[in-house]
This record gives structure tokens, sequence and C-alpha cells, in this order.
């Protein structure tokens, strides 16, 4: 029981530093739905622009969706290319 913890936190911890490591100069090819809002060929950290977030992720990168405002605090969920998720507690989503 007491490595399970570790091993958990450690994973999450990889999963931040993947989504936190500096990646290409070049943005997601495809479009980020947030709500009724299209990004093209997205990068960087978006607002939520309503709750519960709708999030249609039509690129060809996952996006990373976060509790708190700026990209900041727990990812509570990644959204894969060509997935769809809402998210009640979701507040800003970051796509490389």
């Amino acid at each position: 029981m007491r490595r399970i913890a570790p091993t958990l936190g450690s994973l999450v911890t990889a999963g931040m530093l993947a989504f936190a490591a500096p990646g290409s100069a070049v943005a997601a090819s495809g479009t980020l739905f947030l709500d009724d809002t299209a990004y093209e060929n997205p990068s960087g950290c978006y607002p939520a622009p309503a709750s519960p977030l709708r999030i249609t992720n039509r690129t060809n990168e996952p996006a990373a969706v976060f509790a708190l405002p700026n990209c900041t605090g727990l990812v509570i969920a990644v959204v894969e290319s060509g997935q769809k998720l809402d998210s009640p507690a979701g507040v800003s989503v970051l796509i490389r």
C-alpha cells in the first residue's frame, strides 16, 4: 500500500512534465473547440469560456484540462486527438 502513492505521484509528475516541457515552435494542426469557440492550429493555454466546459479535440495533439486558471494546478483530464469531453471542473486547457 505504501508503494502506490509514490508510484502514482511519479506518474502524475511525468505527465505534467510532458505538457510543461518546451516543444517545437509549431502549433497543433487542426481545430480545438472549447464550447462553441473554435481555435485553428492552437498552441498554448486557453481559458474555459463557460462551465461545464465542452472540449472537442480535432487536432493532432492531446489537450490537457486544468483545474485552475492559466493552466496551473492539477491536470484533471487529457483529451486525446479525435476525442470529446464535458468537464464540469475544467477551468483552462493547454495544447502544444
